[in-house]
């Protein structure tokens, strides 16, 4: 099962900012990762908070059962230093992706306190950083048997 977390205010997609996240709601962003699980033959297990400790928790309560983590820690990336720890602490591979492309963003933005212990991070591409992180997971996995 891959844990697929989403970060603060990512409840609001579809009529926040859309000219930044796009028009796509959380839900129809589930079921585009629902689906490309099931292609992929993986379990999915979605969890939204927009609350720090929230997201820890489930993190902690599932990492025996988790594979690996697909994450947006939305504003979380650029401080979160308690989700970096629980992060290495349960020790699953994990990608962190972005609907936006955090780089061209505002100069805070720039940072991921989270780059550095993920497989990967994918940004900038809308619902595709999703469904790329997934496939980079699979792979991941696929390698890792």
């Amino acid at each position: 099962m891959i844990l697929v977390i989403h970060g603060p205010n990512l409840n609001l997609l579809g009529e926040r900012e859309p000219q930044i996240y796009g028009t796509l709601t959380l839900s129809k962003i589930d079921e585009m990762i629902d689906t490309k699980a099931e292609r992929l033959k993986l379990q999915v297990k979605h969890f939204q908070s927009n609350h720090e400790g929230d997201i820890i928790d489930f993190i902690h309560e599932n990492r025996h059962d988790a594979k690996g983590i697909l994450i947006n820690p939305a504003a979380l990336t650029h401080y979160s230093y308690a989700l970096r720890d629980a992060i290495s602490a349960v020790a699953l591979p994990c990608v962190e992706v972005h609907l936006s492309d955090i780089q061209e963003r505002e100069p805070f933005r720039k940072r991921s306190v989270l780059k550095e212990i993920c497989l990967d991070q994918i940004s900038g591409e809308g619902v595709n950083s999703y469904l790329k992180g997934l496939e980079l997971l699979a792979g991941h996995l696929g390698d890792a048997d």
